[in-house]
C-alpha cells in the first residue's frame, strides 16, 4: 500500500520536472538566434504506479499513481527535410559562384569601346583600307603600326583580366579545400562525442544541432548526402564516395598540375585518386577553372593566333614601300627555341617530343580540282585519333571540308597560294598541350605526293610528336613551332615594323621585285580579311567570333542568374519550413514559462499541503 510519505515524493517529482521544463524553455530562448539550433521539449510520462497487475496486489478500488518523470529532453527535427536542404543546398551555392564570377567575366567583355578588342580590330581593319586608297601615304602607314600595337595591347589585356580571374578562382578553390577538411574533420569529432554521450543515456542535443549546423555548411561547399541507418555511426558521402564515416573521416590533397599552367588538382589524401565534386561552391569554381576560364581563353588564343596567321601570310608575301619582303606583320613567341620544334616533355633532360603547330604543304592545289585518289587519313583527336576517308570523286574543297568536320584537332584550309595547310587547334583534354599537331598519318597518297606534306604513306610514314626529330616524316613541308602558352598575352607587332613603317607591306611585288607606288593590292587582301570565314575549323568570320562569344558569356551569365534565383525561392521555403518545426518562437516560451511557472506553484503548494497532514498525522494523532 502507498506510504505515508509518497504525496512527498509525487510532489518532489512535480517540482523536479516543472523546473526542468523552465530550465529548457529557457535554454531555447537565450539560443533564439543561435545558428543551427533546435528547440527543445521535455518529455515527461506518468511514474509507474504503486501496484502491478498481479495476483499479489491489493485489493485497491484501482492502481495509485505516482506523480511525473522526465523521460527524456528532445530536440524538435525533422530529419527527412533536413536531408532536403543537404540535398538542395549544394546547388544553391553553386549558382551563387557561377553568378558571381560570371558577373566578373562579363565585365571583361562589357569593355568600352574606345579600348575594346572589337573596336581596335575594327579600327585596324579601317587603317588597312585607308593605305589601300593612298599606298605612298607614309601617315597612313604609321596608322597602321599603331593600331597594330593598340590591337595587341587590347588583346593582351583581355588575356590579362582571364587570366587574373583564374588565378582568383584558384585561391578560392584552396582556401575551399582546406574549409571542406576542416568541416570533415570537425564533424568527425563531434560524432565520437556524441557516440559517446548517448552510451551514458543522454541526448546529446546540442551536439547533434552543431554537427547538422556543420554538415550543411559542407553541403555548401561540396554536394554530400547523409546516411543514419545506424545510429551509432552517422555516414556522409559525396559522389557516391565516403568522406565522414563516425569518428572517421578523409581529406582531400591539391597536387600541381603542370598540364594545367601549374593549377592544382584535387585528390583524396588516402588513395591519391582524383576527386571530383559536381555541386557546391567548390564544385563551381574547378568548373570555372578548368572549363569556362580555360574555353575562354582557348577561345581567345585561337583567335588571336588566326588573325595573325592570316595577316601574316599575305604580308610576308607582299612587299613594302621599301622593297622589303618576306617580313610578318605580327610576331608570335614560340614555346621551344629549338627550331625543329624538339621538347623535353618529361622533364628528365632528353628531348622526347616535336612541338609543331603548323604543316604548309609544297604543292599548289586547285579547290574544285578531283583528286583521283583513295586512302584514309587520320589525325589526333580529344581522345585517341580521328579518321578521315577520301575517295577518287572527292575535290580538295570536299576533303578539307571533311577534315575540319571531323572531331579531330588538326584542321585544314588552302592558303593565298593555294598550299595546303594543317594547323593544330586547342586541345580538350588537359593532359594535351594546346596547339600541337600530335599525330597525322594517311594510308594513301594524299597528304604525301598530293600535296606534299608527309614523305611516306602508312604507319611507318606517320608524323607523330611523342619523339624528337619528328618533323622528319614531312617531306619539303614549311612548318611552324608551337607558340608559347597563351599566345595572346604575347603577339605583338613585329619590332622591324614598328621601326620602320615604310616595311608595312601594302603592295605585290611587280616583274622587278620591287613595289609599285600606287600598289595596294595586299593592303586590299588584309582588309578583306574582316569579311572573309578565316577562324579555322569553323564557319565563322573574326566579326562572327566577337558577336559569338559577348552572346556566350551573356546566356551563361543569365542562366546563372536564373538558376539562383529559382534555387534561392526553393531553399528559402524549405528553410522556413524548417523553422516553423525547429525554430525558437519567444512568444511561445513564455507562454510555456508561465504554464510551467504555475505549475511549479502548484506542486510546491501541493507538497505544503502534505506537510501540514503529516504534522497532523504525526503530532496530533493520539494525543
Amino acid at each position: 500500500m502507498s506510504g505515508s510519505f509518497a504525496g512527498i515524493e509525487i510532489g518532489k517529482r512535480s517540482l523536479m520536472a516543472h523546473s526542468t521544463q523552465i530550465q529548457t524553455a529557457g535554454h531555447n530562448i537565450s539560443n533564439a538566434d543561435t545558428e543551427g539550433y533546435s528547440r527543445q521539449r521535455v518529455k515527461v510520462s506518468t511514474m509507474d504506479p504503486l501496484y502491478r497487475p498481479d495476483l499479489e496486489r491489493a485489493e485497491l478500488a484501482g492502481q495509485i499513481g505516482q506523480g511525473t518523470k522526465i523521460e527524456s529532453i528532445e530536440r524538435i527535427r525533422d530529419e527527412l527535410l533536413d536531408s532536403r536542404i543537404i540535398a538542395q543546398t549544394n546547388e544553391e551555392s553553386y549558382w551563387n559562384t557561377r553568378n558571381d564570377y560570371y558577373a566578373m567575366i562579363e565585365q571583361i567583355y562589357n569593355e568600352p569601346d574606345e579600348v575594346s578588342v572589337r573596336s581596335n580590330m575594327d579600327k585596324f581593319w579601317q587603317s588597312w583600307q585607308e593605305l589601300s586608297a593612298d599606298p605612298s601615304n607614309n601617315a597612313a602607314r604609321d596608322a597602321v603600326v599603331v593600331r597594330g600595337q593598340s590591337l595587341t595591347n587590347s588583346i593582351k589585356q583581355q588575356n590579362n583580366n582571364l587570366i587574373a580571374i583564374s588565378n582568383q578562382v584558384n585561391g578560392d578553390i584552396d582556401s575551399t579545400v582546406k574549409q571542406v577538411n576542416d568541416l570533415t574533420r570537425q564533424i568527425a569529432d563531434v560524432n565520437g562525442e556524441i557516440v559517446r554521450s548517448k552510451a551514458m543515456g543522454d541526448n546529446p542535443n546540442d551536439l547533434m544541432d552543431r554537427r547538422d549546423l556543420m554538415v550543411e555548411k559542407l553541403g555548401n561547399l561540396i554536394n554530400v548526402t547523409v546516411v543514419r541507418t545506424d545510429p551509432d555511426e552517422f555516414l556522409v558521402h559525396t559522389d557516391g564516395q565516403m568522406i565522414v564515416q563516425g569518428s572517421e573521416y578523409r581529406q582531400i590533397d591539391e597536387v600541381t598540375d603542370l598540364d594545367n599552367k601549374g593549377y592544382s588538382r584535387l585528390v583524396w589524401h588516402d588513395t591519391q585518386v582524383d576527386a571530383y565534386f559536381r555541386g557546391g561552391s567548390l564544385g563551381a569554381l574547378v568548373e570555372l577553372r578548368d572549363k569556362d576560364l580555360r574555353s575562354e581563353l582557348q577561345s581567345l588564343d585561337t583567335m588571336a593566333l588566326n588573325f595573325a596567321d592570316f595577316v601574316n601570310d599575305i604580308h610576308r608575301n607582299a612587299i613594302g614601300k621599301n622593297n622589303v619582303t618576306g617580313l610578318d606583320f605580327f610576331t608570335e613567341h614560340p614555346f621551344v627555341e629549338n627550331t625543329n620544334g624538339n621538347y623535353d616533355r618529361n622533364g628528365d633532360g632528353t628531348e622526347d617530343a616535336s612541338y609543331i603547330f603548323r604543316m604548309t604543304g609544297t604543292n599548289s592545289l586547285r579547290p574544285q580540282e578531283q583528286i583521283g585518289l583513295q586512302g584514309t587519313m587520320t589525325f589526333n583527336s580529344a581522345s585517341g585519333t580521328v579518321s578521315v576517308d577520301y575517295y577518287p570523286a572527292d575535290t580538295v574543297e570536299d576533303l578539307v571540308n571533311r577534315i575540319n568536320d571531323s572531331n579531330g584537332e588538326v584542321k585544314a584550309y588552302l592558303d593565298r597560294n593555294s598550299k595546303l595547310v594543317l594547323k593544330a587547334t586547342t586541345s580538350e583534354s588537359m593532359s594535351n598541350p594546346d596547339f600541337v599537331i600530335r599525330h597525322v598519318e594517311d594510308s594513301g597518297m594524299f597528304l604525301t605526293g598530293y600535296t606534299g606534306i608527309l614523305r611516306g604513306s602508312g604507319a611507318d610514314g606517320a608524323y607523330d610528336f611523342n619523339r624528337a626529330n619528328a618533323i622528319d616524316a614531312l617531306a619539303d613541308a614549311q612548318f611552324a613551332v608551337t607558340p608559347v602558352m597563351n599566345p595572346s598575352g604575347y603577339l605583338v607587332v613585329n619590332p622591324q615594323v614598328e621601326q620602320d613603317s615604310s616595311s608595312v607591306a601594302a603592295a605585290f611585288a611587280n616583274s622587278q621585285g620591287r613595289a609599285d607606288q600606287d600598289d595596294g593590292r595586299a593592303a586590299v587582301e588584309i582588309a578583306a580579311i574582316r569579311n572573309t570565314k578565316m577562324m579555322v575549323g569553323t564557319d565563322r568570320t573574326f566579326d562572327d567570333y566577337f558577336a559569338d562569344t559577348v552572346t556566350r558569356i551573356g546566356l551563361k551569365g543569365e542562366q546563372a542568374e536564373n538558376q539562383l534565383a529559382s534555387k534561392n525561392a526553393i531553399m528559402n521555403d524549405l528553410r522556413d519550413l524548417r523553422d516553423s518545426i525547429s525554430g525558437v518562437n519567444i512568444n511561445e516560451e513564455l507562454a510555456d514559462i508561465i504554464k510551467f511557472q504555475y505549475g511549479y506553484e502548484a506542486a510546491a503548494k501541493f507538497i505544503s499541503v502534505q506537510d501540514e497532514l503529516l504534522n497532523t498525522l504525526i503530532n496530533r494523532v493520539g494525543v
